[in-house]
């Protein structure tokens, strides 16, 4: 049967490291306080300079090289992410510059954490819906950090920048992308957001001096949604599949909060080995979180042929998404 596969995986994430010791010095906390709450030591920022569409531009050479692939030969590349360059051109069409790849369309997506599970599933559905497209980039990529309010000891211990890429292919057999669910509750939608910046309220001097150019969050909101969605979320693809949490060899979640990903786990019963975490080095992500993981993992051989990974995303929107993946060409 034919699938979308991943041909290929690549990561980046800036040498400048802030830990919980650099936050000490800017916010009333410490590294207890954080690490008890979050799981997080390290998060990456991105330096003066340096955007998305940078970051997004390694990882997806690293992509490209491990699937042999020419950037020539892609058909479509498509950017999940919620700090984008700027607000036109789409950052997907700066990349597709810097990647000289002259024949693939490009756009952005913006479904917030759950941004690469949106794009994977969209990029299965151009593969497998059209002759026309043999080998899709998707992207996760995002600076964080210029969103993020460092006088906000609730959300900027919080976040960081980094980006990670698949390539996708089609291909014949057991192994690809076998399940994938989108979800959306725009209800909770005021729970995580930029309130400025856009047609709502355009940049001024008022919602500069209000700091609304920055990350706002109600985090135990946030935490309640997320534990109960991720389960269900998970049970969409399984059922969709006909399998279950015991035949999951990886469990790949956004990275959000240790605890959010210790909750979920233990509700799915899956064991806490199989749960693959790197929170604690980069903290909050965003769109480029679950790729940033999976890149990680297959740099270290962490798969073999025939693995099943289930990815969960959750985020602003309020959006949810999941894949369930057998590992392998």
């Amino acid at each position: 049967m034919l699938k979308a596969q991943i041909l290929g995986t690549g990561y980046a994430v800036p040498e400048e490291i802030l830990s919980n010791a650099d936050l000490e010095k800017m916010v009333q906390t410490s590294d207890d306080w954080i690490v008890s709450r979050t799981g997080i030591r390290y998060r990456r920022i991105a330096g003066d300079g340096v955007a998305t569409s940078d970051l997004a531009y390694r990882a997806s050479r690293s992509a490209l090289e491990e699937a042999d692939i020419a950037p020539e030969e892609l058909d479509l590349i498509i950017v999940a992410t919620m700090t984008p360059d700027m607000p036109m051109p789409a950052t997907a069409c700066l990349l597709q510059h810097l990647l000289k790849a002259n024949s693939a369309a490009a756009f952005d997506l913006n479904a917030a954490c759950t941004g690469f599970i949106y794009a994977l599933a969209t990029a299965e559905n151009f593969l497998l819906g059209s002759d026309k497209y043999h080998h899709i980039l998707v992207v996760g990529a995002e600076v964080l950090s210029s969103v993020v309010d460092f006088t906000d000891r609730n959300t900027c211990i919080l976040f960081g920048d980094g980006a990670g890429a698949v390539l996708l292919g089609k291909g014949e057999g057991n192994n690809g992308i076998i399940a994938t669910y989108l979800g959306a509750d725009g209800r909770g939608s005021s729970l995580l957001t930029i309130p400025a910046g856009g047609s709502r309220h355009p940049a001024s001097q008022e919602t500069i001096d209000q700091r609304m150019h920055y990350m706002q969050m109600q985090g135990n909101e946030v935490y309640k949604f997320a534990v109960r969605s991720i389960p269900e979320c998970a049970g969409y693809v399984l059922d969709e599949a006909n399998l279950s949490t015991e035949d999951v060899d990886y469990f790949i979640m956004h990275q959000a909060n240790i605890r959010i990903l210790q909750a979920a786990a233990k509700k799915l019963k899956i064991p806490w080995e199989k749960v693959l975490v790197n929170i604690g080095e980069y903290g909050n992500v965003s769109a480029a979180s679950i790729p940033l993981v999976l890149g990680e993992a297959a740099e270290k051989n962490k798969f073999k042929t025939g693995d099943l990974l289930l990815l969960v995303g959750f985020g602003a929107g309020l959006t949810t998404g999941a894949a369930l993946v057998r590992w392998g060409r």
